[in-house]
């Protein structure tokens, strides 16, 4: 089912996912962003459409959260701004747990009075809520708990605390809420962390690409295209309210030594694999489950990890 004629507001639209999405949705539906900018990914989608406005604020400001919603009155919410990313989280513990527990609850607390013309709001989680052994783990999994004093699981925890937030909000208001859990997802325009883009940004350069620790974390990679897709399914299909889904792809799976030589192979880099010092806690393991949006959505990934390495060098080698 296509998307048009919506009221789409989306926080954190210009970053990587967002801004994908909104290049595709914007043509055919009216589109506001909220986001402070700290990553900028939509300057590469060189989006020039009336149907787009961009208000530069944060999720941490209520009141400016209140009058965009006031002033737009959307109808599809798609909640992506976050601090993320290992590097950053760990900064910044503080201002992650802020950001990601308060900020989801200006925006739920925002929408109160147009609750009732929402068709959809969609909740970006994160797959780290499932710990630092996720083995084809389900919607159904325990999420993690970690020890308290590292840094890392400041993340994961506050993002299970705003699927409680957005869930709790869907049972007592009524709001048709869905969230949405991310395995690794990789490919043109991605900004901030994640080792594909890192590796390929040194690929392309000729420069050494540097793997923590001894490289045998394993990872299920998922190509944006994929998890684009995903989203269109989780706005458009009535079984997706109130459920959490797994989006990724477990046929992307690689230990992070071998994504690196991948990447040299395919790329055909002359990039030296160096191994340095891991000083942080890490995920090990990280498989999804996708049998649930299989079933309940019709998600199928299409794009393999080869093709997508490839598109997202052929992109890089072009833009930067």
């Amino acid at each position: 089912m296509k998307i048009k004629n919506k009221k789409i507001l989306l926080t954190g639209g210009a970053g990587f996912i967002g801004s994908t999405l909104v290049s595709k949705l914007v043509k055919d539906n009216e589109i506001t962003i909220v986001d402070n900018f700290s990553r900028d990914s939509i300057k590469y989608k060189k989006i020039t459409s009336r149907n787009l406005k961009i208000v530069k604020e944060d999720v941490l400001n209520i009141n400016a959260l209140k009058k965009t919603c006031e002033d737009f009155r959307p109808e599809i919410v798609i909640h992506l701004a976050a601090v993320a990313g290992i590097d950053t989280v760990i900064i910044d513990p503080v201002k992650t747990l802020d950001v990601n527990i308060n900020g989801t609850f200006n925006l739920l607390k925002a929408l109160e009075k147009y609750s009732g013309r929402l068709e959809r709001l969609v909740d970006f989680s994160t797959s780290e809520v499932l710990g630092a052994y996720a083995y084809k783990s389900t919607e159904k999994s325990d999420t993690n708990f970690a020890p308290v004093g590292e840094a890392r699981w400041t993340y994961s925890i506050s993002k299970v605390a705003g699927e409680h937030i957005v869930h709790s909000y869907f049972k007592k208001f009524g709001y048709p809420s869905v969230t949405i859990r991310p395995f690794n997802i990789y490919g043109p325009g991605q900004v901030g962390e994640g080792a594909i883009q890192i590796f390929i940004k040194n690929a392309v350069r000729g420069k050494n690409i540097e793997i923590h620790g001894d490289g045998d974390q394993i990872r299920s990679w998922c190509y944006i295209d994929d998890m684009i897709h995903g989203i269109e399914l989780s706005l458009t299909n009535k079984k997706a309210v109130g459920e959490i889904f797994n989006i990724g792809n477990p046929k992307g799976t690689i230990t992070i030594s071998s994504l690196a030589e991948k990447i040299v192979a395919l790329c055909r880099s002359k990039s030296k694999i160096i191994y340095t010092p891991k000083n942080y806690v890490d995920v090990e393991l990280r498989i999804p489950s996708i049998e649930k949006a299989k079933e309940l959505l019709g998600f199928i990934p299409q794009v393999d990890l080869n093709e997508g390495i490839i598109k997202t060098f052929n992109w890089y080698k072009k833009n930067i």
